[in-house]
């Protein structure tokens, strides 16, 4: 197979870092290949016509040369700065944390996944609409979870099998899924999650955007589910995330 010397790519930058003396290393969340990093020579000078469409949560056009190791950017357009986004310490704390979970669970060599570039290019625009943000984040995480193969069980015990009733209940981070009470009494390290919390994480699972857009949880459930959630990722990682504290500093 003839391997080109030359892409273009429609992606979504996640991060940079500074590489030598006047360069940046970028990562990229493409539609085409997947995650990706390629280096923008030059990108710290002032005089860069690329580094304004480089910066973080930017949905660009670029075309890319192979280098010996990393591509190299060669062109960039953008398409949405989201520019909300950089308006607002609180905006930014959300936008950080949907890309941060991308960029931890995703590889290099993953390939592409057109799907979740459209999941992650949706949320950025839903954030920076500031929408319903708690929404758009939650619904984000449990698409994002169906995505990497790592789907919660929350209609059936993840211990016993057995159909899970209209009652509060225990999660586990460890088992994937929802605990019954008859089970939950001899088993450790699980979590309490009510019934209306239950609810919705279900409806998110299960729903279009549009539909779980009308979703009114209660401020308790809001609080308990981004908990519940964000414990289950650090759980998956091995390592917690960096974003969710920024986000709780500028919230305050």
């Amino acid at each position: 197979m003839t391997e080109f010397r030359s892409i273009r790519v429609h992606a979504i930058v996640l991060r940079h870092a500074d590489w030598g003396e006047a360069d940046r290393l970028i990562t990229l969340y493409s539609h085409e290949q997947g995650k990706l990093r390629a280096v923008a020579k030059g990108a710290r000078k002032i005089t860069s016509r690329k580094a304004g469409h480089l910066e973080p949560f930017t949905q660009v056009k670029l075309q890319l040369s192979r280098g010996r190791d990393l591509f190299i950017v060669t062109q960039a357009d953008t398409v949405d700065t989201y520019l909300p986004l950089r308006e607002s310490l609180v905006l930014t704390g959300y936008a950080s944390y949907v890309v941060e979970l991308l960029d931890r669970f995703v590889y290099e060599e993953e390939g592409a996944n057109p799907s979740l570039f459209r999941l992650l290019a949706d949320t950025l625009e839903r954030i920076a609409k500031n929408e319903d943000t708690w929404l758009a984040v939650r619904y984000y995480e449990m698409r994002l979870l169906d995505f990497l193969g790592f789907r919660p069980q929350l209609f059936d015990c993840a211990n016993c099998g057995r159909e899970i009733k209209a009652e509060d209940q225990f999660f586990s981070f460890s088992a994937g899924g929802v605990i019954c009470p008859r089970c939950g009494q001899g088993l450790p390290n699980l979590k309490p999650i009510s019934l209306e919390t239950l609810k919705y994480l279900r409806h998110f699972q299960r729903s279009s955007y549009g539909e779980a857009a009308r979703a009114r949880p209660s401020p308790e459930a809001r609080t308990e589910a981004e908990y519940l959630m964000q414990g289950y990722f650090t759980y998956l990682l091995e390592r917690e995330l960096n974003s969710p504290g920024f986000l709780k500093r500028v919230r305050t």
